[in-house]
């Protein structure tokens, strides 16, 4: 069984029960409240927090990890609802669409990536996420109905939400806010302060505050199965909306594993991880429920309360399922700004206030890339915001690296130093036998395009010798960008008169430039593996005096000859 169930034990079972049962009384209320926030409904919360985390438990890839409805994801298919409003199955559609792509990505293999994202490009858009749900929810909490124009409208809105401000549900609002900021932690190991926000606002907005908006009728039973529907004149945009789901869902069930696997010093299998997160998707859109991803806070409560296998987050489902068949009507007189005020505080804790403070002491390249990430996944959205964080954190990084790498070419020849080049006493004597005749261009350690285009200027500085012996020795990696700077030099060097000679053939970094065709210039007698005998081999040519650019590298008697 435990070869089919990542991480299935029994040896945990009591801290299984009560880990699974303290996450699912924490998820509850935030189910409600994000299905509430997403526009799909209270209900559709609930069933995507039984079958995303039903079957990402017993399917994925990390065992106490505790996945639901979370605030990214929510973000994200409240868009999707206003864009297919017209037809909800299509949304319900987009949900499975982003699942099999989630499955791909695990069965491609590309669950390991995630750990490449930069710490600021996550900093950003979860500190964005944290600012969307509190803009969304001001007009909840004050009792006023939101818009369905997105966010920077919600924002233009907020002066007319303000004037009509229902006293009612501001004041279960405010309530609720300060039972979730003020609970005190050690009591919340007992009873979480969600659920007492939400069983204390619920039950003053019914004897005393009965004005406030609530959830209303919500449907009870087992759901019953949507099948997939496609409408081609939008399917583009169907495309696009699954391919963001996919993305941040991936994204943020692996950033949850990172999490668990600190906590409890079991590392996670990233793409069985991502096929488990999948497979919950597609069928929580099968069943009309929104879409999922490995939950922090519910990991966290589900490992401090003794989780530890599949097993806790599987009853965590069983017992929303439990809810649903039997106690939905007691969710349908939840007010809306007691979840708005409960969704508030989720906001505002997905703020990455630790980077926040400490802006001003941050690397300028790391704080430039977490504001533009911020500002573009609010004001656009999470994939674009994504996709240029990593870009514009790419191009400051490799900035940052060029001189670094370009500190690792050393050009030498008889008549120099050294230049902190370490040489064997024989390649000494070659190199000083050559005297100017050779220039020997070494590079160590791995080289990116960072370094292409100042690599090429240093070919300007070859001229004037009779052969160049490029050392790629101690270099473990080129990309194409600098194989293509190579050959430029290359290239520049043979106008120049001169013969190319390149050592470390066979290495890692030569099979690039051998498929990009930047040897074919070079005879293959002057492509050899050891420094040693390239020094050797130019030593040769310089001797027998060649004619300078002479490509056969015969003396130029025996050419005439040939030619008679």
């Amino acid at each position: 069984m435990s070869a089919f169930i990542n991480g299935l034990r029994f040896d945990t079972l009591r801290g299984d029960l009560f880990g699974g049962i303290t996450a699912a009384v924490v998820a509850l209320p935030l189910a409600l409240a994000f299905g509430v926030a997403s526009g799909a409904g209270a209900i559709a919360g609930l069933y995507g927090a039984i079958f995303v985390g039903f079957f990402a438990a017993l399917f994925g890839g990390t065992p106490a990890q505790v996945s639901g409805p979370t605030g990214p994801m929510t973000v994200v298919m409240t868009g999707v609802v206003m864009q297919f409003a017209h037809d909800p199955a299509l949304a319900f559609t987009v949900v499975m669409m982003g699942g099999i792509l989630q499955m791909m990505f695990g069965a491609l293999g590309l669950g390991r990536y995630v750990t490449y994202v930069p710490t600021p490009v996550v900093s950003g858009f979860m500190s964005g996420i944290g600012a969307i749900i509190i803009i969304l929810e001001i007009a909840p909490l004050l009792g006023v109905a939101g818009g369905q124009e997105g966010v920077l409208a919600t924002l233009a809105a907020l002066p007319r939400v303000i004037a009509a401000t229902n006293p009612a549900a501001a004041g279960l609002g405010a309530l609720t806010l300060a039972l979730v900021v003020l609970w005190p932690k050690a009591w919340g190991k007992i009873v979480p302060a969600a659920l007492v926000a939400l069983v204390v606002g619920t039950l003053i907005a019914r004897f005393a505050l009965p004005g406030a908006p609530v959830i209303g009728a919500i449907p009870t039973g087992f759901p019953q199965p949507h099948l997939p529907s496609v409408d081609l004149g939008v399917l583009p945009s169907m495309i696009a909306s699954a391919l963001m789901l996919g993305l941040l869902g991936s994204i943020d069930s692996l950033l949850t594993s990172l999490v668990a696997d600190t906590l409890t010093r079991v590392p996670h299998k990233s793409d069985r991880e991502l096929l488990g997160q999948g497979l919950g998707n597609v069928i929580a859109g099968l069943f009309g429920g929104i879409p999922g991803a490995g939950a922090t806070m519910r990991t966290v409560i589900n490992i401090r309360a003794g989780g530890r296998t599949p097993l806790s987050g599987a009853l965590h489902a069983l017992v929303l399922l439990a809810l649903v068949l039997g106690l939905a009507p007691l969710a349908e007189g939840v007010p809306h700004a007691v979840l708005a005020g409960i969704l508030l505080k989720v906001g505002w804790d997905i703020i990455d206030w630790p980077y926040l403070r400490r802006l001003r002491q941050a690397p300028r390249d790391g704080v430039v890339t977490m504001v533009v990430v911020l500002v573009l996944t609010v004001a656009v959205d999470l994939i674009t915001a994504v996709a240029v964080g990593i870009i514009v954190k790419s191009l400051l990084a490799a900035r940052a690296m060029a001189p670094y790498q370009l500190d690792r070419i050393r050009v030498v020849s008889g008549e120099d130093d050294a230049g902190g080049l370490a040489l064997g006493q024989s390649e000494q004597a070659l190199l000083a036998r050559a005297g100017s005749a050779i220039a020997l261009v070494h590079l160590s350690g791995p080289f990116s395009f960072c370094s292409a285009n100042d690599m090429i200027r240093r070919s300007l500085r070859l001229g004037g010798t009779r052969v160049v012996v490029f050392d790629l020795t101690e270099v473990p990696m080129i990309d194409t960008s600098v194989a293509l700077a190579l050959g430029q030099m290359i290239g520049e060097t043979r106008e120049s008169g001169a013969r190319v000679v390149i050592a470390g053939m066979g290495g890692a970094g030569t099979e690039t430039l051998a498929a990009l065709g930047v040897l074919d210039s070079v005879t293959p007698a002057d492509l050899v593996q050891t420094r040693r005998t390239a020094l050797e081999r130019a030593l040769a040519l310089v001797e027998e005096k060649n004619t300078p650019g002479n490509p056969d590298g015969e003396n130029p008697n025996r050419q005439k000859t040939r030619e008679k």
